[in-house]
């Protein structure tokens, strides 16, 4: 499954997405020695940006042409994150322009690493560039 938008960070991350549909989503991320900690697991930056995509994701589940604004996101982590990582979020609560949502990271064995609580501001799509060669890329924040 591919992504709505061209993200370049979550490409750098090499996130994948499995599900995004009904007010969930799931993102796949295989970290790499450049993902890790001096600890050697995977650094807290790579795993608070899965969460805020997972998370947005499910947000824009239910419209997939708007976009997505983080306002707040909290986590708590668990326990050290290993190897290959699922992420899961979903909705708990939508109003007509705020999305509250919840996302969890598990590790290979299912096993939580993470979970994290976040608010989305859905915002309109714009289009960009020449003859809007780049539909659905930017939003409008205002």
């Amino acid at each position: 499954m591919e992504f709505s938008v061209r993200i370049p960070f979550v490409d750098l991350l090499g996130f994948k997405l499995h599900k995004f549909e009904g007010g969930e989503a799931e993102i796949g991320f295989d970290p790499g020695p450049d993902h890790l900690n001096s600890f050697d697991v995977v650094h807290g930056g790579a795993s608070m940006t899965l969460l805020d995509v997972v998370m947005a994701h499910a947000a824009r589940s239910v419209e997939p042409n708007t976009g997505g604004v983080t306002i707040e996101m909290k986590a708590s982590f668990t326990r050290a994150a290993k190897g290959p990582l699922h992420a899961k979020g979903r909705i708990l609560h939508r109003t007509a322009t705020l999305v509250f949502t919840e996302g969890s990271i598990f590790d290979a064995a299912g096993k939580l690493c993470a979970h994290a609580t976040g608010t989305f501001k859905l915002v309109p799509r714009l289009p960009t560039g020449p003859g809007s060669t780049q539909p659905l890329n930017r939003i409008a924040t205002d």
